[in-house]
Protein backbone atom coordinates (compact mmCIF):
# COMPACT_ATOMS: atom_id res chain seq x y z
CA UNK A 1 0.00 0.00 0.00
CA UNK A 2 2.90 2.31 0.67
CA UNK A 3 4.67 1.61 -2.64
CA UNK A 4 1.48 2.44 -4.43
CA UNK A 5 0.62 5.67 -3.00
CA UNK A 6 4.34 6.69 -3.51
CA UNK A 7 3.75 6.00 -7.10
CA UNK A 8 0.62 8.16 -6.74
CA UNK A 9 2.07 10.86 -5.08
CA UNK A 10 4.85 10.68 -7.70
CA UNK A 11 2.52 10.48 -10.84
CA UNK A 12 1.02 14.05 -9.22
CA UNK A 13 3.96 15.99 -8.89
CA UNK A 14 4.88 14.77 -12.64
CA UNK A 15 1.64 16.12 -14.07
CA UNK A 16 1.52 19.06 -11.62
CA UNK A 17 5.53 19.80 -13.10
CA UNK A 18 4.42 19.31 -16.59
CA UNK A 19 1.67 21.98 -16.81
CA UNK A 20 4.14 24.34 -16.03
CA UNK A 21 7.01 23.37 -17.91
CA UNK A 22 8.15 25.20 -20.91
CA UNK A 23 6.26 24.27 -24.18
CA UNK A 24 8.03 24.79 -27.23
CA UNK A 25 6.96 28.03 -28.94
CA UNK A 26 5.63 28.62 -32.25
CA UNK A 27 6.03 32.36 -31.78
CA UNK A 28 3.92 34.88 -29.27
CA UNK A 29 0.64 35.14 -31.87
CA UNK A 30 -2.70 37.35 -30.88
CA UNK A 31 -5.96 36.13 -31.43
CA UNK A 32 -9.44 38.33 -32.40
CA UNK A 33 -11.01 36.00 -30.01
CA UNK A 34 -12.99 38.22 -27.38
CA UNK A 35 -13.89 35.56 -24.31
CA UNK A 36 -15.56 37.01 -22.01
CA UNK A 37 -14.35 39.93 -22.79
CA UNK A 38 -10.66 39.76 -23.34
CA UNK A 39 -9.02 39.85 -26.27
CA UNK A 40 -5.44 38.50 -26.57
CA UNK A 41 -2.92 41.00 -26.65
CA UNK A 42 0.70 40.54 -27.32
CA UNK A 43 1.78 43.32 -26.73
CA UNK A 44 0.75 43.20 -22.68
CA UNK A 45 2.10 40.92 -20.31
CA UNK A 46 0.18 37.73 -20.30
CA UNK A 47 -1.85 38.67 -23.39
CA UNK A 48 -3.87 40.73 -21.40
CA UNK A 49 -5.38 38.21 -19.35
CA UNK A 50 -6.61 39.73 -16.02
CA UNK A 51 -4.63 38.66 -12.56
CA UNK A 52 -1.98 41.27 -11.72
CA UNK A 53 -2.60 43.10 -8.67
CA UNK A 54 -1.11 46.17 -7.16
CA UNK A 55 1.81 46.35 -5.56
CA UNK A 56 3.55 43.15 -6.77
CA UNK A 57 1.62 44.00 -10.34
CA UNK A 58 3.66 41.30 -13.62
CA UNK A 59 5.25 38.94 -11.34
CA UNK A 60 7.36 36.41 -13.57
CA UNK A 61 10.65 36.17 -11.84
CA UNK A 62 12.38 33.07 -13.33
CA UNK A 63 10.06 34.36 -16.66
CA UNK A 64 8.07 31.96 -18.27
CA UNK A 65 5.75 34.26 -19.31
CA UNK A 66 8.46 36.60 -21.38
CA UNK A 67 8.97 34.35 -24.53
CA UNK A 68 5.36 32.03 -23.85
CA UNK A 69 3.24 31.86 -26.99
CA UNK A 70 -0.65 32.92 -26.57
CA UNK A 71 -1.65 28.76 -26.16
CA UNK A 72 1.43 28.49 -23.53
CA UNK A 73 0.16 30.77 -21.77
CA UNK A 74 -2.96 29.98 -21.55
CA UNK A 75 -2.47 26.39 -20.53
CA UNK A 76 -0.27 28.00 -17.50
CA UNK A 77 -3.11 30.06 -16.53
CA UNK A 78 -5.60 26.82 -16.72
CA UNK A 79 -3.10 24.98 -14.47
CA UNK A 80 -2.72 27.99 -11.91
CA UNK A 81 -6.59 28.29 -11.95
CA UNK A 82 -7.29 24.54 -11.24
CA UNK A 83 -4.65 24.24 -8.80
CA UNK A 84 -5.81 27.10 -6.62
CA UNK A 85 -9.36 25.89 -6.68
CA UNK A 86 -8.11 22.57 -5.32
CA UNK A 87 -6.01 24.46 -2.88
CA UNK A 88 -8.76 26.61 -1.62
CA UNK A 89 -11.23 23.20 -1.08
CA UNK A 90 -7.96 21.76 0.60
CA UNK A 91 -7.43 24.75 2.87
CA UNK A 92 -10.96 25.42 4.41
CA UNK A 93 -11.18 21.14 4.18
CA UNK A 94 -8.21 20.60 6.66
CA UNK A 95 -9.42 23.54 8.81
CA UNK A 96 -13.18 22.40 9.46
CA UNK A 97 -12.73 18.72 9.64
CA UNK A 98 -9.42 19.03 11.98
CA UNK A 99 -10.49 19.90 16.21
CA UNK A 100 -12.15 21.88 17.34
CA UNK A 101 -14.38 22.29 14.62
CA UNK A 102 -14.42 18.68 13.08
CA UNK A 103 -17.02 18.76 10.89
CA UNK A 104 -17.18 15.57 9.09
CA UNK A 105 -20.18 13.88 7.77
CA UNK A 106 -18.17 10.58 6.59
CA UNK A 107 -17.01 9.68 10.69
CA UNK A 108 -18.59 9.19 13.92
CA UNK A 109 -15.98 12.62 14.98
CA UNK A 110 -18.07 12.43 18.18
CA UNK A 111 -16.80 9.39 19.39
CA UNK A 112 -12.92 9.25 18.36
CA UNK A 113 -10.34 11.92 16.83
CA UNK A 114 -9.28 10.58 13.43
CA UNK A 115 -5.98 12.62 13.74
CA UNK A 116 -4.49 15.59 11.15
CA UNK A 117 -6.33 15.86 8.00
CA UNK A 118 -3.51 14.74 6.06
CA UNK A 119 -4.78 10.85 7.77
CA UNK A 120 -8.19 11.15 6.63
CA UNK A 121 -8.43 9.55 3.21
CA UNK A 122 -6.34 6.57 4.98
CA UNK A 123 -8.85 6.13 7.63
CA UNK A 124 -11.48 6.06 4.49
CA UNK A 125 -9.40 3.39 2.67
CA UNK A 126 -9.00 1.24 5.94
CA UNK A 127 -12.89 1.38 7.11
CA UNK A 128 -14.71 1.86 3.78
CA UNK A 129 -12.03 1.39 0.26
CA UNK A 130 -15.31 1.33 -1.69
CA UNK A 131 -15.37 4.57 -1.15
CA UNK A 132 -12.06 5.52 -1.81
CA UNK A 133 -12.39 4.02 -5.07
CA UNK A 134 -15.60 6.21 -6.31
CA UNK A 135 -14.18 9.22 -5.21
CA UNK A 136 -10.91 8.40 -7.65
CA UNK A 137 -14.22 7.87 -10.02
CA UNK A 138 -15.87 10.98 -9.52
CA UNK A 139 -12.41 13.23 -10.44
CA UNK A 140 -11.80 11.52 -13.02
CA UNK A 141 -15.39 12.07 -14.30
CA UNK A 142 -14.47 15.82 -13.36
CA UNK A 143 -11.63 15.90 -15.22
CA UNK A 144 -12.92 13.94 -18.43
CA UNK A 145 -15.58 17.02 -18.52
CA UNK A 146 -13.01 19.77 -17.90
CA UNK A 147 -11.39 17.94 -21.05
CA UNK A 148 -13.64 17.65 -23.30
CA UNK A 149 -14.90 21.31 -22.96
CA UNK A 150 -11.60 23.00 -23.17
CA UNK A 151 -8.89 20.62 -24.85
CA UNK A 152 -8.70 20.21 -28.50
CA UNK A 153 -9.24 16.53 -29.69
CA UNK A 154 -6.19 14.30 -30.76
CA UNK A 155 -5.85 13.60 -34.65
CA UNK A 156 -3.35 11.86 -36.29
CA UNK A 157 -0.91 14.18 -35.92
CA UNK A 158 -0.85 13.98 -32.35
CA UNK A 159 0.81 11.49 -31.45
CA UNK A 160 5.14 12.44 -31.07
CA UNK A 161 3.81 15.66 -32.84
CA UNK A 162 6.78 18.34 -32.01
CA UNK A 163 5.74 20.70 -34.27
CA UNK A 164 2.42 22.55 -36.04
CA UNK A 165 1.67 19.34 -37.91
CA UNK A 166 -1.40 18.49 -36.27
CA UNK A 167 -2.91 18.85 -32.58
CA UNK A 168 -0.34 18.90 -30.12
CA UNK A 169 -1.36 17.02 -27.12
CA UNK A 170 -2.78 19.80 -24.22
CA UNK A 171 -3.20 22.21 -27.39
CA UNK A 172 -6.72 24.18 -25.48
CA UNK A 173 -9.40 25.07 -27.74
CA UNK A 174 -9.13 28.71 -29.32
CA UNK A 175 -12.70 29.87 -28.15
CA UNK A 176 -11.93 28.31 -24.66
CA UNK A 177 -11.23 30.88 -21.51
CA UNK A 178 -8.75 29.19 -18.92
CA UNK A 179 -10.69 27.82 -16.33
CA UNK A 180 -14.34 28.54 -17.81
CA UNK A 181 -16.30 24.66 -18.65
CA UNK A 182 -19.27 26.28 -17.86
CA UNK A 183 -19.75 25.36 -14.15
CA UNK A 184 -21.78 28.13 -12.55
CA UNK A 185 -24.69 26.52 -11.24
CA UNK A 186 -25.44 29.79 -8.40
CA UNK A 187 -25.06 32.05 -11.45
CA UNK A 188 -22.45 34.46 -10.30
CA UNK A 189 -20.18 34.80 -13.23
CA UNK A 190 -20.65 38.25 -14.49
CA UNK A 191 -21.66 39.37 -17.69
CA UNK A 192 -19.95 42.83 -17.81
CA UNK A 193 -16.08 42.09 -18.95
CA UNK A 194 -14.91 44.48 -16.18
CA UNK A 195 -16.59 42.70 -13.78
CA UNK A 196 -15.73 38.85 -15.00
CA UNK A 197 -11.77 39.90 -15.06
CA UNK A 198 -12.26 41.60 -10.91
CA UNK A 199 -13.94 38.39 -10.34
CA UNK A 200 -11.33 36.73 -12.27
CA UNK A 201 -8.53 38.11 -10.34
CA UNK A 202 -9.82 37.77 -7.41
CA UNK A 203 -10.42 34.01 -7.81
CA UNK A 204 -6.38 33.58 -8.95
CA UNK A 205 -5.75 35.76 -6.10
CA UNK A 206 -6.93 33.46 -3.45
CA UNK A 207 -6.06 30.91 -5.48
CA UNK A 208 -2.55 31.56 -5.05
CA UNK A 209 -2.68 32.30 -1.29
CA UNK A 210 -4.45 29.03 -0.64
CA UNK A 211 -1.72 27.08 -2.79
CA UNK A 212 1.01 28.09 -0.01
CA UNK A 213 -1.44 28.09 2.54
CA UNK A 214 -2.60 23.96 2.33
CA UNK A 215 1.10 23.72 1.12
CA UNK A 216 2.23 25.03 4.98
CA UNK A 217 -0.62 23.11 6.66
CA UNK A 218 0.21 19.61 4.75
CA UNK A 219 4.20 19.99 5.75
CA UNK A 220 3.59 20.83 9.19
CA UNK A 221 1.08 17.99 9.56
CA UNK A 222 3.63 15.86 8.31
CA UNK A 223 6.25 16.76 10.55
CA UNK A 224 4.92 16.42 13.86
CA UNK A 225 1.29 14.74 13.35
CA UNK A 226 -0.60 17.20 14.94
CA UNK A 227 -3.64 18.65 13.72
CA UNK A 228 -3.45 23.13 12.48
CA UNK A 229 -4.95 24.45 15.76
CA UNK A 230 -4.08 21.60 17.98
CA UNK A 231 -0.01 22.80 16.66
CA UNK A 232 -1.41 26.68 17.73
CA UNK A 233 -2.59 25.56 21.00
CA UNK A 234 -6.02 26.89 20.44
CA UNK A 235 -7.69 23.16 20.80
CA UNK A 236 -7.52 20.12 22.33
CA UNK A 237 -5.41 17.47 21.35
CA UNK A 238 -7.94 14.35 21.10
CA UNK A 239 -5.96 11.97 18.82
CA UNK A 240 -4.50 8.19 19.50
CA UNK A 241 -1.31 8.77 18.52
CA UNK A 242 -1.39 4.61 19.01
CA UNK A 243 -4.08 4.39 16.15
CA UNK A 244 -1.71 5.00 13.54
CA UNK A 245 0.14 1.94 13.33
CA UNK A 246 -3.93 0.59 12.53
CA UNK A 247 -3.92 3.25 9.07
CA UNK A 248 -2.46 1.21 5.99
CA UNK A 249 -0.09 4.38 4.87
CA UNK A 250 2.57 5.19 7.53
CA UNK A 251 4.39 8.93 6.79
Amino acid sequence: ASIMYKFAIAALLATSVAAFAPAQSAGRTSTSLNLNGWTADESKFCFGLPGSLAPVGNFDPLGFAANADLGTIKKYREAELQHGRVAMLAAIGMLVTEEPIEFHPLFEAANKDIGPAIRHLDEVRAVEPVFFAVLGLIIGALELNRATVGWKAPDSGTLGSVSGSGTMFQDLNDEYYPGDVGFDPLGLKPNDPDEFAELHTKELQNGRLAMLGAAGMIVQELVNGKEIFVNLGLAEDRFDSAAQAMLPVQF
